[in-house]
């Protein structure tokens, strides 16, 4: 077992994952530094969403090795895993999955209010979130009354309001229109850099990548030297590519 760099809160050698006897992901190797915002770009079904779930403890692979400052994910036990990604982690999917029960501000405060945190903070926390993510007016709807795009930005709030170490975003504005998306990646990726959190985003759209310090690219779950992404407006899919060696 090769220990990470030093400079690396996240490292990963080597993975290889498979889905139904399927190759999802093939020998993938990346180091993320502390604080970088890193794209992990793509068209659909090239492995992004394994990769990610892999570095973020949700999926151990077949084979390979995760870090996280220097401590082994891969052989974590799950309650080890679990705690990790509920301390240390965000995670933001492709579709915001919401209490139904809880209004927005609840379901944003809600990774606080499990860690123990008061319920007056909690709520100022989910607060200036919402507002930051304009859609404070929401705060004391519940989720079907809320708009798709309104749902994923609450789902963006609870993802931001801990201060995770690193933020696994997943297709984060799939749902949102155009500008919409413009304007919740700004506010992310400001949030990211004055908070000093980590950002591992996965991406099929080159406006969103171009936001990013670094892209590294997969196609057929394997790391490749370029993908030339459509932007937000073309026909999504579309990639070239040239093998990396």
């Amino acid at each position: 077992m090769v220990a990470p760099p030093d400079n690396d809160v996240l490292w990963a050698r080597a993975l290889h994952v498979k889905h139904n006897g399927s190759p999802a992901l093939s020998g993938v190797s990346l180091g993320i530094r502390e604080g970088e915002i890193l794209a992990v770009g793509g068209p659909r079904g090239s492995g992004k969403t394994t990769l990610l779930q892999c570095l973020s403890g949700q999926l151990l692979p077949q084979q390979g090795e995760v870090w996280f400052n220097s401590a082994p994910v891969h052989t974590m036990g799950p309650v080890t895993r679990e705690r990790l990604r509920r301390d240390r982690f965000g995670w933001i999917d492709t579709a915001p999955v919401l209490v139904p029960e809880l209004n927005a501000w609840e379901n944003a405060a809600l990774p606080l209010m499990l860690r123990g945190c008061g319920r007056r903070a909690a709520k100022t926390a989910a607060l200036e979130w919402l507002e930051r993510l304009d859609i404070g007016h929401c705060a004391r709807k519940r989720p079907h009354a809320l708009l798709q795009a309104e749902r994923q930005r609450v789902a963006i709030a609870r993802a931001l309001v801990p201060a995770p170490k690193v933020l696994f975003a997943d297709e984060p504005t799939a749902p949102l229109h155009r500008a919409d998306r413009a304007h919740v990646l700004r506010t992310l990726t400001a949030a990211a850099r004055s908070h000093g959190i980590t950002v591992v985003l996965a991406t099929h759209d080159a406006d969103t990548a171009a936001l990013a310090d670094r892209t590294v690219s997969l196609l057929d779950g394997r790391r490749v030297n370029t993908v030339h992404l459509p932007p937000a407006a073309e026909a999504e899919g579309r990639a070239a590519c040239s093998l990396s060696v």
